[in-house]
């Protein structure tokens, strides 16, 4: 069978769907998962609790992590299989602009430089948008312990800097899905048109929402 995507990557802020979403793609189109492991992270609780305490050591433990896993990704032959993951690494940086004070900020960005992250690039990237209100719904459904602590401003400054990165992003196919009023996990015939536009989609950015397919 012909793979039109041999790898994809499906990203958005916390709680938007992204792990699910990629869980369903990977059955779907027989693909491999490539996951981030938030839960790893010893300091993500902490960090929560007292974002100004932990959030260096949060952000440098999630770059090495990613780094390493980035690394593994030059070892998978691509051309052989298809593979969807649920994080890129250049969302590290968003989350290290949210999180960090200038002078942490400063320190993050050198270690970064100087490491050697060398990312394939995905052929296509599935940008998933939600609002707040229904990313904390998503928070609160899925119940992790160390979630319920996430403030509603930090979820919506999140929001912006994706909105923000992804304006701007042109280095793969880009296909962004408000999330706001469709159900890509429970209803069947949301996933399937969703599934369609992905497997039509060649080049280009793409805007997939409730209007793009009829009941």
């Amino acid at each position: 069978m012909h793979i039109q995507h041999r790898y994809i990557v499906v990203e958005g802020p916390i709680g938007v769907g992204k792990t699910s979403l990629v869980r369903k793609l990977g059955e779907s189109l027989g693909s491999e998962l490539l996951l981030e492991k938030a839960e790893d992270n010893p300091f993500i609780a902490r960090f929560y609790q007292n974002p100004r305490q932990y959030a260096l050591s949060t952000q440098l433990y999630f770059l090495l992590q990613r780094a390493h896993q980035v690394q593994g990704f030059r070892q998978i032959d691509l051309f052989q299989s298809s593979h969807i993951a649920d994080f890129m690494i250049d969302k590290d940086r968003l989350f290290a602009e949210l999180t960090l004070t200038t002078d942490e900020l400063k320190l993050y960005q050198q270690i970064y430089r100087h490491m050697t992250i060398d990312a394939p690039k995905p052929d296509l990237v599935i940008y998933l948008q939600a609002s707040t209100e229904v990313l904390r719904e998503r928070i609160t459904k899925r119940g992790i312990d160390y979630e319920q602590a996430i403030k509603d401003d930090y979820l919506t400054r999140l929001s912006e800097l994706y909105t923000r990165f992804f304006y701007d992003y042109d280095e793969s196919t880009l296909l962004t899905v408000n999330t706001q009023s469709i159900d890509l996990i429970d209803s069947e015939q949301d996933y399937q048109a969703l599934l369609d536009e992905i497997n039509n989609i060649r080049s280009g950015r793409h805007y997939f929402n409730q209007s793009s397919f009829a009941y």
